[in-house]
């Protein structure tokens, strides 16, 4: 079968071994996800803190590891959640992807390499990396025709919004005080609290984060 799909392991200095869904695998073979090997973490502070080397590469695949951690050990201690299969391999794909908008020297490029005209053309106040991770999957997954190959497992057209949410937050933006989600209904808005908790800040990102950048000996 042509779009066979295909497990494999990771060996993570941090979490360990690390066996991903056949799916997230096909995301990270992609030209789009591979460039991010080459973004450090910290941008220019390898350049003055040389143990600040690890990238958004590595980081991306702990934090969509965590994700599916925390939303499998949910799912199995609070059944009533009624969490589902989908439910965690989109989380999984959200935490994979929510650093896809990086560009050179991480958020250095944000604020001082991005060129004007591009926010201009987007109409954007301010140019977020959350922002150009959303435009980025939805590239990967045309350039890379990945949206055969996600009906295994996911529903497509309802999905990818669901895990564009997660990683940017509303699709449209609304006046209303409540934050208005379409990926999920409101009873399962907690999902949208795992890879980016706009609520206290405490979520799989910063898990990966903290324990990365102690590991590698920068904070």
């Amino acid at each position: 079968m042509g779009n066979k799909l295909i497990t494999k392991v990771f060996n993570d200095p941090i979490h360990g071994s690390i066996e991903l869904h056949p799916l997230l695998i096909k995301i990270i073979d992609t030209p789009q996800f591979q460039r991010l090997r080459f973004i450090k973490q910290f941008g220019g502070v390898y350049f003055v803190y040389p143990g600040a080397s690890h990238n958004r590469f590595e980081h991306s695949i702990g934090v969509g590891y965590l994700a599916g951690k925390l939303a499998e050990a949910l799912r199995s201690r609070q059944p009533d959640l009624s969490i589902t299969d989908r439910d965690v391999l989109c989380v999984q794909i959200a935490g994979l992807c929510h650093d896809l908008g990086h560009g050179p020297f991480s958020h250095l490029y944000d604020g001082l390499f991005l060129p004007k005209a591009l926010e201009k053309k987007r109409k954007l106040k301010k140019w977020k990396h959350e922002r150009g991770s959303r435009l980025m999957l939805d590239h990967l997954v045309k350039e890379n025709n990945l949206k055969p190959m996600m009906k295994y497992g996911l529903k497509p057209e309802e999905d990818i919004t669901f895990i564009k949410e997660m990683i940017a937050g509303p699709l449209q933006e609304s006046k209303e005080q409540e934050l208005q989600f379409k990926g999920r209904p409101k009873e399962n808005s907690f999902l949208y609290e795992i890879v980016s908790n706009k609520k206290n800040g405490v979520d799989v990102y910063k898990f990966d984060y903290l324990a990365r950048s102690g590991f590698n000996e920068v904070l």
